[in-house]
């Protein structure tokens, strides 16, 4: 069986946001239902960033595998990828490697598109601003991502470097359509939805910031120390997850609100795979604010690797 590699231009060419969008869906209903056979993610700490190592397989196949990549915050003063990597698939019956994904294509679209799931899931119907605290890659994804589930009037963006926000708004505008700009932090965070997707060790969103009914997405925090989002944005909202097990041990965003007495881990209403599944209820009603906390989970890179792989493969 020839091993394949497969580049981000075929992941690109080959996987739509809205059928990864469905993948994901897949993949948190597996992940909560318990048919995903996954360790901790092995996390090493490197002089300017991370190496993570993701193994898993699926209980009913086609494949398992892995994803090894590294995270390095400071490549693009190099003008290098943050995220370099690829996801390893290996035939589920046989054991024979397949293919070589590229991990920074398939990490982009997939945590994007979890973050849209979630927001399908469930921010309110009428949605139609979305602030996006960050202005880099995964940024621009999360842009496309959301407005693919909800028709938005607007996006705000906020970035450190107001420049690079208000390039950003442009480059984006124009790539998509979308109404654009570049705004302040309380004006970003005062949108229908609101999606963090940073490098912050410490907060960039303050909860008094929401509005009643509005729903976030915390993705770019991974690590107990950090967490992008204050506890006042916590407390009192409905909060989701991808993995329990994750969060109680990766997610800043809520341990550090939890050491301060002010989020139990009862505070968590479910995994956004038993929302979907129906054995989790989602927003209650409309003035209700949600939060999905995202840190990522192979079943997410083994169910798009494995329908860019699927895809590739029938095209010859």
């Amino acid at each position: 069986m020839q091993l394949l590699q497969i580049g981000a231009s075929e992941v690109r060419a080959t996987l739509s946001m809205e059928d990864c969008i469905e993948a994901m869906d897949r993949a948190m209903r597996a992940l909560s239902a318990r048919v995903i056979d996954a360790p901790p993610r092995w996390v090493s700490d490197l002089p300017r960033g991370h190496f993570f190592l993701m193994p898993g397989a699926l209980a009913d196949g086609p494949v398992f595998g892995a994803k090894l990549v590294s995270l390095l915050p400071s490549n693009p003063e190099r003008g290098l990828p943050v995220v370099q990597g690829f996801v390893a698939l290996f035939d589920h019956d046989s054991g024979a490697p397949l293919a070589l994904v590229d991990g920074a294509e398939i990490t982009y679209l997939r945590t994007a598109a979890v973050s849209a799931l979630a927001t399908r899931t469930l921010a309110r119907e009428e949605a139609r601003s979305h602030g996006i605290f960050g202005a880099g890659r995964l940024a621009a994804e999360h842009l496309r991502a959301i407005a693919a589930v909800r028709p938005l009037t607007e996006t705000r963006v906020w970035a450190r470097d107001p420049g690079k926000a208000q390039a950003f708004a442009g480059r984006l505008a124009g790539e998509t359509g979308l109404h654009v700009i570049a705004c302040g932090p309380e004006k970003t965070a005062a949108c229908d939805i609101v999606t963090t997707v940073t490098n912050a060790p410490e907060p960039i969103l303050a909860g008094r910031w929401l509005q009643p009914g509005s729903h976030l997405n915390l993705v770019g925090a991974h690590r107990p120390d950090h967490r992008e989002a204050d506890t006042d944005a916590v407390a009192g909202a409905a909060v989701f997850v991808d993995s329990r097990v994750a969060a109680m041990r990766e997610a800043g965003d809520l341990l550090i609100p939890l050491a301060e007495g002010r989020f139990a881990e009862s505070g968590i209403r479910g995994e956004l795979g038993e929302v979907l599944a129906g054995s989790a209820g989602g927003r209650q009603d409309a003035s209700e604010r949600t939060v999905f906390k995202s840190l990522g989970h192979v079943a997410q890179d083994l169910y798009a690797a494995e329908a860019v792989y699927r895809r590739c493969n029938t095209a010859g």
